[in-house]
């Protein structure tokens, strides 16, 4: 098998396109088109089913398209270590969590890690979907839940808890909720209990829709929460460590909290020697100690 022309044929089924495969490849189209041409003449069987709005694998071009991804992750891989044995920390770093995390608390403190390594690349990506790590979706992971796939080493970092803010001109023109019954005429801002979010957020919320509240608004994401709950639209429902950036949030119902929900920092045992993970790690780990002493030095109200 020719590994030029499978190098060729991952680019094309990746991109759907010849035009767009030769642009990353840095080849012409009829280039492109006849390496695939002999590749498919020497397997004997035709591997994309070709219209005017592009490419669209076979049966037999998604087997093949298969074992190149499993290759391309392997290569990826190899790269990775190799590049990790140098000691400088360079290079792309691949860190997936949820929207409202990655963007409300990640995000911000992402200079600090930028100073103190300049020529490193993270590729931020924020979604609720668990990426696969052992498949290389991602390197390293922020999740609000003890990872359940094999094969990665997790530390916990540590725990958040859901709880009720509003701000404070519209409890003036709405009032403070003395009880949780008194929540039935206020508007709720949260998480729909069936979009992907932690489990203790969902039970919290569950539970304050028992107290017939007749107006809601839910958003996908805390970061959406927030900024509704900012302009005034109610009483939302938001993890704690949201709040460290707004003082001016009241909490409303201080009897009233989610169990604790675990974070964790998760990669694949393959990479546990990876100098790029272990800076990310240390800086992770150094954000979270400095947090917890700025709250320990903090005056008591």
């Amino acid at each position: 098998m020719d590994w030029d022309k499978l190098r060729i044929f991952h680019a094309v089924a990746d991109a759907g396109s010849l035009t767009h495969a030769g642009e990353t490849l840095h080849l012409s189209q009829s280039a492109v088109s006849r390496q695939i041409r002999a590749l498919e003449e020497s397997l004997g069987s035709t591997l994309f089913h070709r219209h005017a709005r592009g490419l669209i694998l076979t049966e037999q071009g998604e087997l093949l398209f298969d074992a190149t991804s499993a290759m391309a992750r392997r290569l990826d891989t190899a790269v990775a270590r190799i590049r990790d044995s140098v000691e400088e920390v360079f290079g792309e770093l691949r860190v997936t969590t949820t929207t409202g995390f990655g963007s409300l608390w990640l995000a911000k403190r992402l200079p600090v890690l930028y100073q103190r390594y300049p020529e490193l690349k993270i590729d931020l990506m924020l979604e609720e979907q668990v990426l696969d790590l052992p498949m290389r979706e991602a390197d390293v992971a922020i999740r609000m839940k003890e990872p359940s796939q094999a094969d990665l080493i997790r530390l916990r970092l540590m725990n958040i808890k859901m709880r009720l803010y509003a701000t404070q001109p519209y409890l003036d023109a709405h009032g403070m909720p003395a009880t949780p019954e008194d929540l039935s005429s206020h508007r709720l801002i949260c998480q729909n209990t069936s979009s992907a979010q932690v489990a203790a957020g969902a039970r919290l919320v569950r539970e304050l829709m028992t107290y017939n509240i007749p107006s809601t608004l839910t958003v996908n994401n805390y970061f959406g929460v927030l900024q509704a709950v900012l302009n005034g639209l109610g009483i939302g429902v938001l993890p704690d460590y949201v709040t460290e950036d707004h003082p001016h949030l009241v909490r409303v119902l201080d009897d009233i909290e989610s169990h604790d929900v675990p974070v964790f920092l998760a990669y694949p045992e393959e990479l546990r020697a990876s100098r790029r993970i272990a800076a990310f790690r240390e800086f992770i780990t150094e954000q979270i100690m400095e947090k917890r002493q700025r709250d320990k030095d903090a005056p008591s109200m």
